[in-house]
């Protein structure tokens, strides 16, 4: 493997088509698509501050290294790559790539970051951005602090533990998805998806969790929540008094109390579809 240290390259295309390569210490200043089309690279304390780094890659393995905001879309159409112990500043990075991993990255303006991308692994990653991780799948999150609204929108397969999301619209046309041990916080959570399971997990939402087919809570503490659960499947089973509840589909709700349960003209189906288990 050549090894390059400490540096600089300017121009389009400055390293374009290269192969098994070790990078240290190395910036890239102005200038797109530095290292299109390239394989086996490795990078290390190594800057990007235009766009279009890493486009049709394989095989990268970078750490300690910042793409700046300037280096937006920065990694699409790109396959068995791993980021650890960086920093990402640009938008729209990840899209439709494969095999993914990243450790200990923060992504402080991630707007519309991993779109369209499969077989993903985040551990100990700071996100902030709206719609993070959309039409993505085969997912696996632990320990994410993310705050963004509309995160996982049409995602499948999708497993996040010990995470904290602050996120409007959060998990929406999702299917196959287990949240476990997670604060989640926000309103119209989960709408339209199937399969979908929350356990041992804090929510807050105003009107979420609706038109849910396969909801499923175990073990949560659903607080300052209310209009839940409307023409949704639902095995609930939650620790903590439930604000409000309007028009279930069918299932079973277990909750220490229900303060309001509506149930209007507008229900679906039979009254007696849901089963309601209240007190400790």
């Amino acid at each position: 493997m050549e090894k390059i240290i400490g540096k600089t390259y300017a121009g389009e295309r400055s390293l374009f088509n290269s192969k098994d390569l070790s990078l240290t210490d190395c910036r890239f200043h102005d200038g797109e698509s530095p290292l299109k089309e390239s394989s086996d690279i490795q990078l290390d304390n190594c800057t990007f501050q235009w766009k279009y780094p890493l486009w049709y890659c394989s095989l990268v393995k970078m750490t300690d290294s910042v793409l700046l905001d300037t280096a937006r879309s920065g990694i699409w159409y790109t396959n068995d790559i791993s980021i650890k112990d960086s920093v990402i500043h640009a938008p729209k990075i990840f899209r439709r790539s494969k095999r993914i991993s990243l450790d200990k990255v923060i992504l402080d303006n991630a707007l519309e970051t991993m779109w369209h991308c499969q077989d993903i692994n985040l551990k100990d990653v700071d996100v902030k951005g709206d719609y993070f991780g959309m039409d993505s799948e085969n997912i696996i999150v632990e320990n994410m602090k993310l705050n963004g609204n509309y995160v996982f929108d049409g995602g499948k397969n999708i497993v996040v533990r010990n995470s904290h999301l602050l996120s409007k619209d959060a998990f929406w046309n999702c299917e196959n998805v287990l949240v476990e041990n997670c604060y989640v916080s926000g309103e119209y959570l989960c709408w339209n998806t199937k399969n979908i399971t929350f356990k041992n997990c804090t929510i807050i939402s105003h009107q979420g969790m609706c038109y849910v087919d396969g909801l499923t809570l175990i073990d949560c503490q659903v607080i300052d929540t209310d209009l839940a659960f409307e023409y949704s499947k639902v095995d609930v089973s939650v620790t903590t008094v439930i604000d409000s509840v309007k028009n279930p589909l069918e299932g079973r709700i277990k909750a220490k109390g229900i303060k309001e349960l509506i149930i209007d003209d507008n229900i679906k189906g039979k009254k007696s579809d849901t089963i309601y288990v209240l007190g400790d």
